[in-house]
């Protein structure tokens, strides 16, 4: 290649220029079609896969360092991504015409199928590594090779079909996530980000532990804005580590806190993570239905880890951050309280059964006019602002645009070569007929298919291959797919990969492993409450008749409740006052029989609680276990 040709290639600033004018124009594209209705389902799929795709080959370069044979090999890889997807445009009333697995394939269909594939492959390696594109891989070498599948009825499955990478999983990243990750985008550029952190000093801020207290709500609230666990760690734990730190706090227990309070916001009402509006569109519920099941278990998660904090500050004797270095509350709600309206305009719309789409544009719509509204959130508010926010937003959501379209691979794998039956009968005859037992694969399944690959990717291949088997046990569907979901999601503070701990031990400077021991134990109920909900659907508040079972479900919320605050008491060595060892061993004891539903383990679990209590008061103890 010629110097002349080499510095014909887009670099530098045109480089930036490109790509800031393509993501604008894919967020532009997305709010049109939510405004206004999208086209038929795969021009509209498409036209998001084909923007992701030419954003990523663009953004995630082939080789590291800039060099002309590198940034040819993307400019050529990113033509033939778009050409695919082109190819179906193009030919679209030859594509809608023909009958599917009867009309023979052209070797011009052959050709751009293999293009196709492999290009969803790379630009899904390009954002978030091997594990995903090579799952793809094994299920699509399998059906080609180890099944009776004919090659062409595999190929018409993987691109020519709605169960492949045109399927509904890229249609939930097109449909719900852009739009939600665009919300978040004009929340966070608007200045929310801040709102959160002082609301929550505000309100815990001088409590005992209370920089821990902040980074538990902070990070909650922080969560509905990020959809990202790493993210969120990234964003809040700058200021709450160091402030936890400080304060008394072990490093590692600090990082803990984070990494758990920032994982936790894709299982949090109103707004999770991707991986929720991928389960609606399996379940063909409203997202709103989701939301409602998963809050129960949230709230309950939330309790544990700031039960957790208290009682570590309250063994260790850390105090709160003097009253004088806090903003105040009512400062706070009058300066930056109008910020919470886009979230509450949100919850009011799903609640009301609006199409979520519509919920998060408008959102997103409300953030910039609402910050105009006081000079404490004017200033920083310009035109550029809103171009930031769109440029974010399309950048923001190409990690699960490509794991949604690679995950359609393996759907497509699965579902024309009934391995998804097949594994069913699998674990059933492993777990012989034990639901239990089903269960307990499925989330070490979970954990580890977590430990690769994103939340939304993990949860979609065990509904391939593992929800069904536990719903042909017993479980009632939504609480299996609940069930999945959590533990795709608890690889993110689960040693030995841990991403979210890995993130925040970094800012903390301890041990990752010091810290991902103490997550799992300030977020020990979330490993619990899962196999509960299955058992007792009620604490998804899934009942069939309100009239008869709200108090049935009411004391199952309120002994799960008192269970989670004593399990922390009884992992972290502080109840009614320092424990003994004793205590401890009642205190999980107890808090496992209050978290099971049931009257008779209710009792159980009070009787234990009563006995560490009276002890406590009898005979104090002055050093904790």
């Amino acid at each position: 290649m010629s110097d002349e040709q080499a510095a014909a290639l887009p670099t530098g600033s045109v480089l930036r220029a490109i790509v800031s004018t393509l993501a604008v124009a894919m967020s532009l594209y997305h709010i049109y079609t939510a405004a206004f209705g999208p086209p038929d389902a795969v021009i509209f799929r498409g036209i998001h896969l084909m923007f992701a795709m030419a954003l990523v080959f663009l953004l995630y370069p082939s080789i590291k360092r800039p060099s002309a044979p590198g940034r040819v090999l993307d400019l050529l890889l990113l033509t033939l991504a778009c050409g695919a997807v082109l190819y179906i445009f193009i030919n679209y009333d030859y594509f809608t015409g023909r009958i599917l697995y009867i009309d023979d394939l052209t070797w011009a269909d052959q050709f751009w199928t293999v293009i196709a594939v492999l290009m969803v492959l790379e630009g899904t390696r390009r954002v978030i590594g091997w594990a995903l594109p090579l799952t793809a891989i094994v299920f699509i070498v399998y059906a080609a090779i180890f099944t009776q599948v004919k090659i062409p009825v595999l190929m018409e499955q993987l691109y020519f079909s709605t169960e492949g990478i045109f399927g509904s999983t890229l249609g939930v990243s097109a449909s719900y996530v852009m739009l939600f990750v665009l919300f978040g985008s004009f929340m966070e550029r608007s200045g929310t980000g801040q709102l959160f952190m002082d609301f929550s000093m505000s309100l815990t801020g001088s409590s005992a532990g209370g920089p821990g207290k902040v980074a538990v709500i902070s990070s909650s609230l922080f969560g509905t804005v990020s959809g990202s666990a790493v993210a969120n760690v990234m964003v809040d734990g700058p200021i709450t580590i160091p402030l936890m730190k400080r304060t008394g706090f072990r490093p590692s227990f600090a990082a803990a806190v984070e990494s758990v309070a920032s994982t936790g916001g894709q299982i949090m009402p109103p707004i999770m993570g991707a991986a929720a509006f991928v389960m609606a569109e399996f379940l063909a519920v409203p997202y709103a239905q989701v939301a409602l099941w998963a809050l129960i278990p949230a709230l309950l998660y939330y309790v544990s880890v700031f039960a957790a904090v208290h009682f570590e500050a309250r063994r260790y004797k850390i105090a709160g951050v003097p009253k004088s270095e806090l903003p105040r509350f009512s400062a706070v709600m009058r300066e930056r309280g109008h910020l919470f309206i886009p979230i509450l305009v949100v919850l009011i719309g799903l609640t009301a059964g609006y199409s979520a789409p519509l919920c998060a544009l408008i959102g997103a719509l409300f953030c910039i006019p609402l910050a105009l509204l006081r000079a404490s959130t004017r200033a920083d508010i310009t035109w550029k602002t809103v171009f930031e926010a769109l440029n974010d937003g399309a950048r923001n959501t190409l990690a699960v645009a490509m794991a949604c379209a690679c995950a359609g691979l393996v759907i497509g794998s699965v579902t024309i070569t009934g391995l998804g039956i097949e594994f069913t009968q699998a674990v059933i005859g492993l777990a012989k007929d034990a639901l239990f037992l089903a269960l307990l694969l499925t989330a070490i399944a979970g954990i580890i298919l977590g430990m690769g690959m994103p939340t939304t990717p993990a949860y979609i291949v065990m509904v391939s291959l593992l929800v069904p088997a536990l719903i042909k046990l017993g479980a009632v569907t939504p609480a299996a797919h609940m069930f999945a979901l959590y533990f795709a999601i608890l690889s993110a503070i689960t040693p030995p990969v841990a991403l979210a701990v890995f993130a925040a031990a970094g800012l903390a400077k301890t041990s990752m492993w010091a810290a991902g021991f103490a997550a799992m134990r300030a977020a020990a109920p979330a490993y619990i409450v899962p196999f509960m909900f299955v058992y007792e659907p009620s604490l998804l508040l899934l009942v069939k008749d309100w009239g008869d079972q709200w108090f049935q479900v009411l004391l199952a919320v309120l002994s799960a409740t008192v269970g989670v605050i004593a399990l922390a008491g009884g992992l972290f060595g502080w109840f009614a006052g320092p424990t003994r060892a004793w205590h401890r061993v009642l205190l999980v004891i107890g808090a496992l029989a209050l978290i099971k539903p049931g009257s008779i383990t209710d009792l159980i679990g009070l009787a234990l609680l009563a006995i560490v209590v009276i002890s406590q008061k009898m005979a104090p103890v002055k050093d904790p276990a």
